[in-house]
């Protein structure tokens, strides 16, 4: 497994994370669900953190705003370190910090625009500026015309809305995403993201959002690490992490072993193998997509395209391309160096006959 225990560090850091760890008692038994995690998150980007269930991604999460208290180590945003600041000075942290939850946590017997007032109205603003500001919020989210509907009336992709002016009402710096959108259908979860793209563009806020979904990275994500068993396991640029995926759990959560070929692979050569399986991983600025041509010429034996995929993300094309060479004892490594300017992985997945 890949060690990121002495820094990821990405740049100039918004929020700094260094040598946390975090224990838990469980039943009598110590159990350590953050382990040595350094890590610095850049101001003004989408940040997004993702690894499956009991990964560890929603304690890191909750720690950055203090509602889970650190077993060891620092946490700095902008310079604060969370571990010494007294009760009254993380009030107004946490004021500082928005909240997006996956259920939305809205308080049903209040009006839409109660729910988003609530903030303020606790911390004793006056009635003028609660009017205005919620005003303001319900208007970038999009539900001016819904202040005086309650939750039961609202769908769960407004409901969302709903929690995401809540979050903005206090002017934060930093948004935390807690699956902001795993209990949308397709549709809300769409426009959800792309309101808080929005949000991220037009007012320049840190977002942090942990997430097992891919797809919610790869749409919105400037960076990403891939969180497993409390560890960062990988950590990049979304659109090199989609590329060049390193370890398991990220090819994984890719899905980048689903394969629809017509014909069946076996790992190793057996009797009647005629051809080596290739995947070929690539990643190129817009502008200078790959050259098919030289690319398959490198190979100097024919080659045969089963499938190809390609996508675009953050303005480079990253995509994939499962070929068949007649040759059992292909050198990869040899390939891979004369090929390097245009393919990032070349990988042997098997070996089989393919019916021309």
């Amino acid at each position: 497994m890949v060690s990121f225990g002495s820094q990821v560090d990405f740049s100039v850091p918004h929020i700094k994370i260094r040598n946390l760890n975090k224990y838990y008692e469980v039943q009598g038994k110590s159990v350590h669900a953050l382990k040595n995690i350094n890590l610095d998150i850049p101001e003004g980007k989408i940040f997004g953190i993702i690894g499956k269930s009991g990964a560890g991604k929603s304690s890191l999460l909750r720690t950055l705003n203090g509602l889970e208290q650190i077993s060891e180590g620092h946490i700095h945003i902008h310079q604060q370190d969370l571990a010494e600041l007294k009760h009254a000075e993380l009030i107004q942290l946490r004021q500082r910090i928005g909240m997006i939850f996956q259920h939305f946590n809205l308080m049903s017997a209040k009006t839409v625009w109660e729910n988003v007032a609530l903030p303020l109205k606790v911390a004793n603003y006056p009635k003028h500026e609660i009017e205005t500001r919620v005003n303001e919020v319900l208007q970038l989210v999009g539900l001016g015309n819904k202040s005086q509907n309650y939750p039961s009336q609202l769908s769960g992709g407004q409901k969302q809305r709903v929690g995401i002016a809540r979050a903005l009402v206090h002017h934060p710096e930093i948004l935390l995403c807690d699956e902001a959108t795993s209990a949308l259908d397709p549709e809300s979860t769409s426009v959800v993201l792309s309101l808080l793209k929005e949000i991220n563009q037009k007012l320049g806020i840190t977002i942090v959002l942990i997430t097992h979904e891919m797809q919610v990275i790869r749409e919105i994500c400037d960076q990403v690490v891939v969180i497993e068993h409390g560890e960062i396991v990988e950590a990049g640029e979304v659109w090199s992490v989609f590329s060049n995926p390193q370890q398991n759990i990220t090819q994984e959560l890719l899905n980048l072993e689903q394969l629809e070929l017509p014909f069946s692979l076996t790992p190793e050569i057996i009797a009647d193998s005629s051809h080596s399986i290739l995947k070929l991983r690539y990643a190129s600025s817009v502008q200078h997509a790959p050259d098919l041509k030289v690319i398959f010429e490198q190979f100097e034996t024919p080659v045969h395209l089963y499938q190809s995929h390609i996508d675009s993300i953050q303005n480079h094309l990253v995509g994939s391309f499962i070929v068949a060479i007649p040759d059992l004892h292909i050198d990869t490594t040899l390939l891979q160096q004369k090929l390097k300017q245009y393919i990032a992985q070349i990988e042997v997945i098997g070996y089989a006959r393919p019916a021309y």
